[in-house]
């Protein structure tokens, strides 16, 4: 069989969530199913080490798909020009886009539908974009997975699509996150916090990832805090809004909160290894990956109570109210205070990450590829 895969979100060192989650899925796929053949379609220059196994067929057509106008050019002009030539069985996206205009039997994956329910958090045009064409892809699709069950029941429910049309796929996190030794701990430790223990928050500084109530609700827990714990925001500031700028700016305790920008795989898993504990208290999530990375890294969790999280913590976290700083602060003065609990949450953690895994996803997400193949 010939399967097209749309590939834009591999991108050397620039890889996020759904990026992410298409480099570990596609890489088991492509190498464990050399019976079939994958056309990557790219739109830009790609790195080789995309290129898993000698049955891929890496293409590159144009524009660079990065605004709602470009993403319209490459979804339904460029896309069906390139399907037409390769004449695939069936077209893969693993970012949730599909093309209205090709005549190719289509399978999407839908990560969230967080547009349609804060709209206000994306740029005017996206938001249009996503809150116009998400529903039309979602009926021209002829199967959709989606990374929890808390997704599935969305899409269900926004856009009337029959459950039995969606497949479950959920998300893995990376193998290089794993505990780290004491060494290790204290080094980090001294680099980023003079040696003190920190909280940490992993994830793009976007509003609905809730920086502000967490910002507010680490002022609230300082006060009665003993050992000079930190609060260690990892990721770019490209969301940056007035609103989270503004408290940050407004906290009593601000200088006790570092920004280390992006890091590297390698740096990322020692810099949550190294925490106290992953603070991810979103207020709307499809999975939440680092949660699961924090169960692999042997660290506990504080995370929200809401949307998808409580499916993927299970009972290895603590849950939150996200709307509440006091809810979240409470949370973080129990985990400071008590050793017994944070390792009970590490026990359990260790437990429920083992139902997340990337060889699992990819076995998922190819049984419900073959689905559309038959």
């Amino acid at each position: 069989m010939k399967i097209a895969v749309n590939t834009r979100l591999l991108i050397k060192d620039k890889l996020e969530g759904i990026g992410w989650f298409t480099f570990e899925n596609l890489k088991r796929i492509t190498t464990q199913h050399p019976e079939h053949e994958f056309f990557f379609i790219f739109d830009r220059h790609f790195s080789d080490d995309f290129v898993f196994s000698n049955n891929i067929h890496p293409l590159v057509i144009s524009p660079q798909a990065r605004h709602p106008f470009l993403y319209y050019l490459w979804f339904e002009y460029s896309i069906p020009h390139v399907l037409k030539k390769i004449k695939p069985d069936l077209f893969f996206s693993p970012d949730g886009y599909l093309s209205l205009s090709a005549d190719v039997k289509s399978m999407n994956v839908f990560h969230d539908l967080n547009f349609e329910h804060y709209p206000e958090d994306l740029p005017f045009f996206e938001r249009k974009y996503y809150r116009h064409f998400f529903p039309r892809y979602a009926h021209k699709a002829a199967h959709i997975a989606t990374v929890s069950e808390y997704s599935k029941s969305d899409v269900v429910k926004q856009y009337g699509i029959a459950p039995e049309k969606i497949s479950v796929v959920y998300n893995g996190a990376n193998e290089k996150f794993k505990p780290v030794n004491a060494l290790t701990q204290k080094e980090i430790r001294a680099e980023l916090t003079g040696g003190s223990p920190y909280f940490v928050f992993v994830g793009a500084l976007h509003p609905r990832k809730n920086l502000v109530n967490l910002f507010k609700a680490f002022d609230l827990f300082k006060p009665s805090d003993d050992q000079n714990l930190k609060l260690v925001v990892v990721g770019e500031k490209k969301w940056w809004t007035e609103d989270i700028r503004r408290t940050y700016e407004g906290l009593k305790f601000r200088e006790d909160v570092i920004f280390s920008g992006r890091l590297g795989i390698d740096k990322l898993t020692k810099v949550v290894g190294s925490a106290l504990a992953l603070t991810y208290v979103s207020y709307f999530e499809g999975f939440g990956i680092p949660i699961v990375e924090a169960y692999n890294a042997g660290v506990p969790v504080i995370t929200s109570d809401i949307t998808s999280m409580p499916e993927v913590a299970g009972d290895a976290a603590l849950l939150i109210d996200p709307f509440s700083p006091q809810s979240i602060a409470d949370a973080m003065h129990k985990i400071a205070k008590d050793e017994k609990l944070r390792d009970d949450l590490i026990m359990k953690g260790r437990n429920q990450k083992k139902e997340f895994t990337w060889q699992k996803s990819s076995e998922r997400l190819w049984k419900a590829i073959e689905s559309c193949l038959q």
